[in-house]
């Protein structure tokens, strides 16, 4: 056993939490199949070759939990999904369904975040996305010292829960934060938003200096903009990195180019370091988007999303642990009754 490797003795049986190893790739394939069957839409995790080359090249960094005979049992992922490279997402955890009382998940978690990340400075700072179909990834929030900033509802579709029958619609998912290399900078508040928002920042521990959005959108300059699509989620991601005089119809261009791939969820992040972000965000507000949550370094900067759907989301199925979760789709629903 390295130093690294912890083992864990649960129920008279034990396991270990390690780093990836190459042979541990067939396992995690295995493991995404025994509960998702074919459904997962990150085809990846279905790929053993893509899986060893994903955390060779560092784009994927797996933590995995083994049987002393090899067995993969569990997986927590770190990965990048936001512009900001030291930025990474723990998500898409899975533990068998034969280990799931075994304390597995909790000691990958546990190593993950307070053994592995600290000694790997280049992360500067963890999100995950909960699924609000059920409390179990929620209850971990708080014990992992992660806050909840954001909610994206509707975007998980249900046909991903196939296999363990544990959704009937498409699902939504809790944003929650943990940082561990501070970054002090200024960022903007959308003046519609400053509440929420205000409320948000008041919970995490961030030396941040925040000021109103009173700025008009620059006449001088273009909308940098890029469109990702999830084909088998069917969702639109648009990562605006400046908003410019051209924003509305950027948006516009790229809505419909997305349509075009059959999309029903958009979802924009805006930059809260541009002092003009309120004036962008009542834009995307015109066009039906409404609130979705504060994204903390999401480009090195903060982010704010912003999200619409042309499906209904399904509010009344939204499970939700923590009382300023609740707060937060409270907000989210009474923003977007304001608009349809």
């Amino acid at each position: 056993m390295n130093e690294e490797e912890k083992m864990i003795p649960q129920n008279q049986s034990a396991f270990y939490i390690d780093t990836f190893r190459p042979e541990d790739a067939e396992g995690i394939v295995r493991l995404f199949r025994s509960v998702y069957g074919e459904g997962y839409p990150i085809r990846l995790f279905y790929d053993r070759e893509a899986i060893i080359a994903a955390n060779r090249e560092g784009s994927y960094i797996s933590i995995v939990a083994r049987t002393p005979d090899g067995q993969v049992i569990g997986v927590s992922p770190l990965y990048r999904s936001s512009p900001y490279r030291g930025l990474y997402e723990v998500g898409v955890g899975l533990v068998l369904k034969d280990y799931r009382n075994s304390g597995a998940s909790k000691a990958t978690l546990f190593y993950l975040f307070n053994e592995f990340v600290p000694k790997n400075p280049q992360i500067e700072e963890l999100f995950g996305e909960a699924v609000c179909n059920h409390v179990f990834m929620q209850k971990t929030i708080p014990p992992s010292m992660h806050k909840e900033t954001a909610i994206e509802v509707a975007l998980m579709p249900a046909e991903a829960y196939t296999t363990e029958k544990s959704a009937q619609g498409r699902v939504a998912v809790l944003d929650a934060f943990r940082c561990y290399v501070t970054k002090p900078h200024q960022i903007f508040l959308p003046p519609v938003y400053e509440e929420i928002l205000g409320r948000t920042y008041s919970r995490l521990d961030y030396d941040r200096t925040i000021d109103i959005s009173e700025v008009e959108l620059p006449s001088s300059s273009q909308t940098r903009a890029e469109l990702q699509i999830f084909d088998f989620a069917r969702v639109a991601r648009i990562a605006v990195e400046h908003a410019g005089s051209d924003f509305a119809a950027r948006i516009s261009e790229l809505e419909s180019n997305a349509r075009a791939k059959n999309v029903i969820v958009f979802q924009v992040w805006l930059n809260l370091a541009e002092p003009w972000v309120g004036g962008a965000a009542e834009l995307l507000r015109e066009k039906g988007y409404f609130y979705g949550g504060a994204l903390p370094r999401w480009f090195d900067s903060d982010g704010l999303l912003m999200q619409k759907t042309d499906c209904d989301p399904d509010f009344e199925n939204i499970i939700l642990y923590a009382d300023f979760s609740k707060e937060l789709l409270e907000f989210i629903q009474r923003d977007r009754k304001q608009l349809y």
